[in-house]
């Protein structure tokens, strides 16, 4: 990042890292004179840390590497960031561009100087006005604070969760992820699984200010207000207090004398917020929002007007989980799921566009699940049926309604599923969906859908330390929470599979989903090559050529665009007959009258992978013609029809089509390459005859 978006300002580095006095000076106010926020820009998006790939280091950005930066702040032109994960360190980055570790490094709960200090999934911080840093560490359930020599101290909070008011280690949090600093000093807290806001005293005395015992959405003063999970806190030029209301999908705000009222969302309307989780505010009170569900990063005006500014169709993030504003009132962001920071600047008549860096690497290593299913036996084997990207309907008639984004594992209904892996829980809203036929839960890299989470098929809890199952007041199931921070070992019972009959697997976020088939499954092989049951030319209007001329299919050369369709489908070994699957790779070429490959089709042009899926909703009508899909679940077998000359690869897409006009008169052949994911290919009718005239 260009230094000229940094205040002029000195950190002093003296002695080793780890024993070393840091000084930076405090973040001086908003200039009476700033000029007003501009509305509805749109982001150029610059990286700023990170290569995408989850790790632990610390440099130059290109050299370092995260585990899940979450929280940032910012102070006399140094940047702070709270990566979490594995890592639960604190880092800076000064003015030579490079990140170092200011303090923490290892999982635990331990003050002291630098690297002696210990932190369990630190997420949100902030500045006070001597430059003292405040961290809400969610998995030790406390308040932490640094001080500008790397002095770790325990605010509030003694490691326990829970609910009580009083002084420091008397007071309980439960996974508190947000915290600000007001301009008297005192500390706020969003303790995001008491569903409450807290402030802590100068002297240390906590009290709540705003919410009440469960969560839900109500305004009102003080303990008469309800908040579901609120994430992160950030102050405006009034002094009120806004909230990140996660799971309301609302922005609501606590006045100085503790009135709650909501900014932005409304309760069973429209949603327009999806999963607000970060927040920045300008001096002139604009705010900046980080979506969960969407990757986008959204502008709120003062008048109320809502706008994105980045994170639009395939250029989402992954999980943008910190925002910070920058001097000049750019914006930094973590996004926490792709391992990477990045700087997002207004874009101006003379930005270049060049693509930027975004989501997790397709080289971040795959959960180490050593061939374990998430059923019982987990070395055995197990029924496969479906793979990434193969077409879904819903159940409203559409049968081209969405990709399927996983890997299914066939199961009795009422199963126990079980972890495959070592995780973490990185969401602060990791189950979703309580009692739907999606219902599912979120183990870091991993998604396990399709099951009742935390409970066996009689609704018993099954581990109710790890997997809290959550009451309303009329004593009926509202929720089960996990929190952020959560660990478990693989083979943990996680749920039990739900009436799909099925576990669905998916690994990455949301937008950035790779092939599952990948994880390499104890006894899954896959020897059967894919079959080819129907090549066809549609014209413009989606109508077949038919006519044929010696047994080749007639072409004219004024036809316009044609769409290549091929019905193709697969199976794996031992699966039952009926069940066909999605292919994994297909692509085609032409060849001339001679059976050779004319120029540029000398290898097949592969336009569909399913390696990745692509963000945006309109791929699967891309990759599928009409009649794909079933609209009955259950034993139907599925048609897939897939478009040869439209582009879904490389988690891109890209509609495409076949001129005939550029191929002299002649006799032509299309073939097409048809690969599932083991590399088995197609040979039986993959050949389509043509005359061109």
């Amino acid at each position: 990042m260009d230094r000229k978006h940094w205040v002029i300002a000195v950190i002093a580095v003296t002695g080793a890292a780890l024993g070393a006095s840091f000084l930076w000076a405090p973040q001086a106010p908003a200039p009476a004179a700033a000029p007003p926020t501009p509305l509805g820009w749109q982001a150029q998006i610059a990286l700023l840390g990170g290569d995408g790939v989850a790790g632990n280091s610390a440099g130059k950005a290109a050299q370092t590497r995260f585990s899940d930066p979450w929280g940032l702040a910012m102070g006399g032109g140094v940047l702070f960031v709270a990566d979490a994960g594995d890592n639960n360190r604190i880092l800076y980055r000064g003015l030579d561009g490079a990140f170092q570790l200011l303090a923490g490094g290892m999982e635990g709960f331990a003050d002291g100087q630098g690297s002696a200090a210990r932190f369990n999934t630190p997420s949100g911080i902030a500045l006070d006005a001597q430059g003292n840093l405040y961290v809400a560490d969610t998995g030790n359930h406390a308040i932490r604070r640094i001080t500008t020599q790397g002095q770790v101290t325990t605010l509030a909070g003694d490691g326990t969760p829970g609910f009580a008011d009083g002084s420091g280690a008397q007071a309980r949090f439960n996974g508190p992820m947000g915290v600000a600093v007001g301009a008297d000093g005192r500390v706020y807290v969003a303790d995001t699984w008491n569903d409450r806001i807290r402030v802590i005293a100068a002297d240390g005395t906590v009290s709540t200010l705003a919410g009440g015992a469960l969560p839900g959405w109500e305004d009102g003063q003080g303990a008469l207000a309800r908040f579901d999970t609120p994430t992160d806190l950030k102050f405006d030029s009034h002094g009120n207090l806004w909230v990140a209301d996660l799971q309301n999908n609302a922005l609501r705000t606590v006045s100085p004398a503790g009135m709650v009222s909501t900014r932005i969302g409304i309760p069973n309307g429209d949603r327009v917020l999806w999963g607000p989780m970060a927040l920045a505010i300008t001096h002139d009170d604009v705010v900046y929002v980080g979506e969960r569900l969407s990757g986008r990063v959204v502008q709120l005006s003062a008048q109320g007007h809502l706008v994105a500014v980045a994170g639009n169709d395939a250029q989402r993030f992954a999980r943008p989980a910190g925002l910070v504003l920058a001097p000049d009132g750019s914006l930094l962001l973590s996004d926490a799921d792709a391992y990477r920071l990045h700087h997002l600047l207004p874009r101006t008549a003379t930005t270049t566009d060049v693509p930027p860096q975004l989501g997790p690497s397709p080289d971040n290593p795959l959960p180490g699940n050593q061939g374990r299913w998430p059923l019982a036996p987990q070395r055995g084997w197990h029924e496969v049926t479906g793979t990434l990207g193969e077409v879904r309907g819903n159940f409203s008639g559409e049968s081209r309604h969405h990709l399927h984004s996983g890997f299914d594992v066939r199961g009795d209904v009422g199963q126990i599923v079980l972890a495959i892996a070592s995780a973490k829980v990185s969401s602060p809203a990791s189950t979703w969906t309580l009692g739907g036929q999606a219902e599912g839960l979120s183990l870091d890299k991993l998604d396990y859908i399709h099951m009742k989470v935390g409970r066996d098929a009689g609704n018993r809890a099954l581990d109710p330390a790890r997997m809290q199952l959550v009451y309303d007041d009329s004593g009926k199931l509202d929720r089960v929470r996990v929190r952020r921070g959560t660990r478990f070992q693989p083979g943990d019972a996680l749920g039990s599979i739900n009436n799909q009959a099925h576990v669905h697997l998916a690994v990455g976020p949301s937008g950035y989903e790779r092939n599952a088939v990948r994880l390499g499954f104890s006894n899954y092989a896959d020897h059967v090559a894919p079959k080819i049951d129907d090549i066809a030319l549609l014209d413009s209007n989606n109508q077949r050529l038919s006519e044929k001329v010696d047994g080749r299919l007639r072409v004219s050369r004024d036809a316009g665009g044609l769409q290549l369709v091929v019905e193709a489908w697969d199976q794996v070994d031992n699966n039952l007959p009926r069940r066909r699957l999605g292919l994994y790779s297909l692509g085609f070429q032409i060849l001339g009258a001679d059976g050779r490959a004319l120029a540029g089709y000398e290898q097949p042009r592969t336009n569909i992978i399913f390696n990745r899926m692509p963000p945006q909703r309109e791929a699967v009508k891309l990759a599928y013609a009409a009649d794909s899909g079933i609209t009955v679940h259950g034993s139907s077998s599925t048609r897939f029809r897939y478009v040869l000359t439209n582009t879904v690869r490389d988690g891109l897409l890209a509609g495409g089509a076949l001129d005939p006009a550029v191929l002299a008169p002649g006799d032509y052949t299309i073939r097409v390459s048809a690969r599932d994911f083991s590399g088995n290919e197609a040979v039986a009718g993959r050949e389509l005859p043509l005359r061109v005239f």
